[in-house]
């Protein structure tokens, strides 16, 4: 307990909740004191199970009472340099953001109807890209709810500020059920996952969730991603009643899923089940029920044991290597393309795919390793912006965190050093990754719905568009095919197109057709080790 109000602005907590303890998708969260609220807030991280970790070791919490964090807390070499490039992140962000993305007043639910619109939204386990009722979860219905006005972010001293709260909302379930909380968020993610992902449209469920998720310590994208599985599951006859223990899990059913929730964070029922994750569901379902496995694998919306965040990369080739090609799993943190490739046709050969692939996984990989948020660098954009060399990477952003560098720690570097940097340490998760048994060719394998359509009636809903593609692109009449060979045809091509993709990827990265740094790699980044060595040459 703080020992006067002042000492909460100093204090800090990094807790893993009882959801934590009980599913394999526990997530941390990192508390700050909300002087405006008067009352302490919590932003989430851990994607892949590190709030599980924490509980697994025994830890519920780390609690931190720091000094006053000031603008020079870490003794720069160049205030003024770094002042320079805030000035200029500030005036663009002030200036331009209302007419771009809104971010300041809705934050990432200013994606809900742009992704959309362009069939991207997760929809019922991302068999489809939109949804008739997706107004009723778009960023208009956020702007609204969210409260606290300017700004209402992570930190005062943030001017982009789009981590917004919902002051006052009344809980009707669970253990705080008639309670007023804070609801931090929901952010972008989370609306496609536990909302348009299962089918639900209605926002009070969707805070109900965010807010349960939060306290039980559960990732909002795996839980969503998770739910949506088995509920597409139980649709198709491999669950029942029985089995879920009397939840009714259709789409579109929000009472399941809460309930779902709740069982999980107590490790109770169905619950326990689903909290495995989508990897270790398809094998009981396929071990204990008599699903087919391959169906399973289909729709199962994970890769290297991770569920998918919330873009739906079927027509872009770039986005599936995003999502496939990744150390970490499928995440957006690494390479983001989907509109870079579908939209503006800006990645049109292999190698354009490739080059992508290795610059975006790795210029984002520098901004976890120096503590950066990437919203500022992609989310507003000079007006001038589309007339540079080099649009997509927005060069004058690259040079500001070339400044804010140089002028933090007095080592000049160029952009390529950026680069540079996090080269290393990419290649180095990637030989962290081979060491356990993961981390080549046939890891970065990705669900097929992730590809293209799988069922009858995902390929239908778009149907005009899939025999469109078939003729110009295939050469195929689509006259007198079945669905499902319709389906057979689209999905063999687009499959060699990934495999494709992965040879180029490779290729570009430095490593083997297998996925494996090359030994000439690993000396040209200073990493050939005896013990990092040893690890790839038995590959090699």
């Amino acid at each position: 307990m703080a020992e006067t109000e002042e000492d909460r602005y100093f204090m800090s907590s990094v807790s893993a909740g009882t959801g934590a303890e009980n599913s394999r998708i526990g997530c941390l969260n990192f508390s700050l004191y909300d002087r405006k609220r008067q009352a302490p807030r919590f932003k989430q991280a851990g994607r892949g199970g590190i709030g599980t970790v924490f509980r697994d070791k025994r830890i519920k919490a780390l609690v931190v009472k720091s000094p006053p964090v000031r603008g020079d807390s870490n003794h720069p070499a160049d205030p003024a340099r770094i002042a320079a490039a805030g000035v200029r992140l500030h005036k663009e962000i002030h200036d331009h953001d209302d007419e771009q993305n809104r971010m300041r007043r809705r934050g990432t639910p200013y994606l809900v109807q742009i992704m959309d619109d362009y069939h991207l939204l997760p929809v019922h386990n991302f068999k489809f890209g939109s949804h008739p009722d997706t107004p009723k979860i778009n960023g208009d219905v956020w702007e609204a709810r969210f409260t606290q006005g300017l700004p209402d972010g992570c930190w005062y001293g943030c001017t982009l500020a789009c981590a917004h709260a919902v002051d006052g909302f009344e809980l009707r379930t669970g253990p705080y059920k008639g309670q007023r909380v804070i609801v931090d968020g929901p952010e972008y993610e989370t609306i496609g996952a536990v909302g348009s992902g299962c089918g639900i449209f209605d926002p009070d469920v969707i805070l109900e969730l965010n807010f349960y998720c939060d306290t039980y310590g559960l990732d909002t994208i795996s839980y969503g991603t998770l739910t949506a599985f088995a509920m597409e599951c139980y649709e198709a006859g491999i669950l029942d009643e029985k089995k879920t223990g009397g939840l009714d899990l259709r789409f579109g059913n929000a009472e399941a899923p809460l309930a779902l929730l709740h069982q999980m964070a107590r490790g109770e029922g169905f619950g326990l089940i689903a909290g495995q994750g989508v990897r270790r569901m398809k094998q009981i379902f396929a071990q204990e029920y008599g699903a087919d496995p391959q169906f399973l694998q289909d729709i199962g919306m994970e890769s290297k044991g991770l569920e998918y965040s919330m873009y739906i990369p079927k027509e872009s080739l770039a986005q599936q290597g995003g999502y496939g090609l990744t150390n970490k799993g499928p995440q957006h943190d690494e390479a983001w393309l989907i509109f870079m490739d579908m939209v503006s046709n800006l990645l049109p050969t292999f190698e354009d795919k490739a080059e992508a692939l290795h610059y975006f996984p790795l210029f984002r990989t520098w901004f976890g390793l120096c503590g950066f948020c990437k919203l500022p660098w992609n989310d507003i954009v000079p007006p001038d912006n589309r007339e540079t060399d080099e649009p997509a990477k927005i060069p004058a952003h690259v040079q500001n965190y070339v400044e804010i560098f140089s002028g933090v720690t007095g080592r000049e570097v160029t952009k390529e050093d950026l680069i540079a940097m996090s080269e290393v340490v990419y290649n180095f998760q990637r030989v962290f990754n081979i060491r356990l048994g993961y981390g080549r060719r046939e890891h970065d394998a990705i669900p097929y719905r992730s590809q293209g359509p799988v069922t009858v009636e995902e390929y239908e809903a778009r149907g005009e568009y899939h025999d469109k593609q078939l003729s110009d692109v295939l050469g195929m009449s689509p006259e007198g095919m079945s669905v499902e060979e319709k389906i057979a045809a689209l999905r063999r091509h687009r499959e060699e197109q990934y495999e494709k993709l992965k040879d180029a990827v490779y290729e570009r990265r430095g490593w083997t057709s297998d996925g494996v740094p090359r030994l000439e790699t690993l000396q040209k980044l200073g990493i050939d080790f005896p013990e990092v060595v040893a690890v790839v040459e038995k590959y090699l």
